[in-house]
């Protein structure tokens, strides 16, 4: 009680203090001390009558212009508040290790556009992941090296923090050699929308590598890195994953922590491993999970991270393998993607594992009820929250905030057409349906969660498609494509993937073979934090397909 009075007798003094927008101690005669009345310029600018008048019509106020005056002189003293909050000191996100800026590669040293920065930075001396080395996608922040998450929004932005997970991985022993690029603020799951150019698929450099985390994808497969570290919103880890012929996972939400990354829509974003291998996915993953003590409010408090490398095995007795029917066979299925993945589930029989078709309904309009929140989200979250939105009590990147925030007033008309659109829509729907139509959706993916976990009680594991189509063309620039053509071009391959980001599963894309030169990937899908059981399906399936 004692230390709370005198916090607010200080409080109450820095007020005091801070209301005459001066600082300084009483001047002395020999004039060694800073003179009291020096003036410093306010933290926030009192507005004009005009601007609280187009605040006020925003907000469906009809006020004279007397009347505003009133309430504008009430914020010039209420926003003396903020002359405070300024000069306390901010806790930030800890950087350990040094480094140094890097650089931005040339054509030739760069031919597929997959890196967007080069940079070396070496971790503990010791630790599970001494000696891999680190592709970081670009909407991860490294401290001292520049980040422009593929958009003219961002360019210029040099974060002062490294987000936890690149914390993690440094501490144990992880080596950073770049930051990947990825799509225009991490928004399609193709890869021809970063500002940056496009990034072009190994296998077949006419073709897209998927995205948006493009480029993490495409160092993993020339293998450049060992390891990368993607974010995935929609499907954005593991359609690269599968376009390009590796193993990518999105965990279950909140098992790692998202702490100061640039996100997209609170309830979807996730950050996970993409690796050349099952084990090296597993290793990966014991070492960034884990609850961030508090700062970053999508984790539970209650979070156990096992040794995933220590649970695998070749062997699948009595696994339950569901291969998820309404997976196959959509609109834009390719046959060989379906058959060489229903061939792949059902050959898991060979280690013990019992597997057969189930029915989930459901699964058709998913992709829909995902799109419901995110249109809405994206507008309220990334634009207009700049980052950051409200409510949440995690860790608060200022420094991307205010990045973001001058970024969208110089440079919004440079997003790609896939961001305007949804800007628009999104907008359009909180102006017009007051957010109805997002708080539904998320009413809704409460049902769609619990049809799937009413499969996943039968069956330890869901398998289908990854993308229900291969690594399509990159467009041509003479394609003169509308804006349909644009958004369809970089979404519809997002139809099994995204909505296992609105309800929150853990999911995993592993290749499983090649059709006319390009890879075809499974997805596998277990229930909240069984990530063991996942990566061991997983590591029996890679074991078998290898073997053959």
């Amino acid at each position: 009680m004692l230390c709370l009075m005198r916090h607010q007798r200080l409080l109450s003094l820095s007020l005091s203090r801070a209301s005459t927008r001066f600082y300084g101690s009483p001047s002395s005669s020999d004039g060694s001390e800073i003179p009291k009345d020096t003036y410093r310029a306010p933290a926030v600018r009192i507005p004009t009558i005009k601007k609280l008048q187009e605040i006020a019509r925003q907000n469906y106020l009809d006020m004279s212009d007397e009347e505003m005056k009133g309430y504008r002189d009430n914020i010039d003293q209420l926003t003396k508040t903020y002359d405070v909050i300024d000069s306390f000191k901010e806790p930030t996100l800890p950087v350990k290790y040094p480094r140094t800026p890097g650089y931005r590669p040339s054509k030739e040293e760069n031919p597929l556009n997959a890196w967007y920065w080069r940079c070396d930075v070496k971790g503990a001396e010791t630790g599970k992941l001494q000696g891999k080395t680190f592709a970081v996608k670009d909407n991860i922040p490294v401290a001292g090296v520049p980040m422009m998450d593929g958009s003219y929004v961002l360019e210029g932005y040099v974060p002062e923090y490294d987000a936890t997970i690149v914390t993690r991985i440094l501490d144990a022993g992880g080596r950073i050699v770049g930051k990947s690029t990825c799509e225009d603020l991490c928004y399609t799951g193709s890869s021809f929308t970063s500002a940056k150019g496009p990034v072009f698929n190994p296998h077949k450099r006419a073709h897209t590598s998927g995205g948006s985390s493009s480029g993490c994808s495409v160092t993993l497969t020339t293998g450049e890195v060992d390891m990368a570290i993607g974010g995935d919103q929609g499907g954005s880890i593991r359609i690269p994953s599968s376009y390009c012929g590796h193993i990518g996972m999105k965990p279950t939400f909140g098992l790692v922590p998202y702490t100061g990354i640039v996100p997209i829509v609170y309830n979807v974003d996730h950050a996970g491993p993409m690796t050349q291998n099952v084990y090296d996915c597993a290793l990966l993953l014991e070492v960034i999970a884990g609850y961030d003590d508090g700062l970053d409010a999508r984790q539970p408090e209650n979070i156990t991270v096992p040794e995933y490398t220590k649970q695998l095995s070749n062997e699948l007795p009595g696994v339950k393998v569901g291969v998820l029917k309404e997976g196959f066979g959509r609109k834009l299925s390719e046959e060989d993607v379906d058959t060489m993945v229903r061939n792949a589930a059902f050959q898991m029989k060979e280690f013990g594992a019992n597997v057969e078709e189930v029915s989930l309904p459901v699964h058709r309009d998913a992709m829909h009820v995902f799109l419901g929140s995110s249109f809405d989200g994206i507008a309220q979250m990334l634009f207009r929250g700049c980052g950051a939105g409200t409510l949440n009590k995690g860790y608060y990147p200022t420094s991307l905030i205010d990045a973001l925030h001058k970024g969208y007033r110089t440079r919004s008309n440079d997003m790609s057409t896939v961001l305007k659109t949804a800007l628009l829509l999104g907008s359009y729907l909180r102006q017009e349906y007051g957010g109805r139509y997002y708080a539904k959706s998320l009413n809704i993916i409460r049902d769609v969660t619990k049809a799937y976990d009413k499969a996943l009680e039968t069956y330890d594991v869901l398998v289908l498609p990854t993308c229900p189509y291969k690594a399509p063309k990159l467009p041509s620039a003479q394609a003169n494509m509308t804006v349909s053509e644009i958004y369809k071009a970089t979404k519809s391959m997002l139809a099994n993937t995204a909505p296992f980001n609105a309800t929150g599963h853990p999911a995993l894309s592993i290749n499983t073979g090649f059709s006319n030169g390009l890879p075809v990937g499974m997805m596998i899908v277990g229930k909240k934090f069984d990530e063991s059981t996942v990566l061991k399906v997983a590591y029996a399936y890679e074991k078998l397909r290898d073997n053959n």
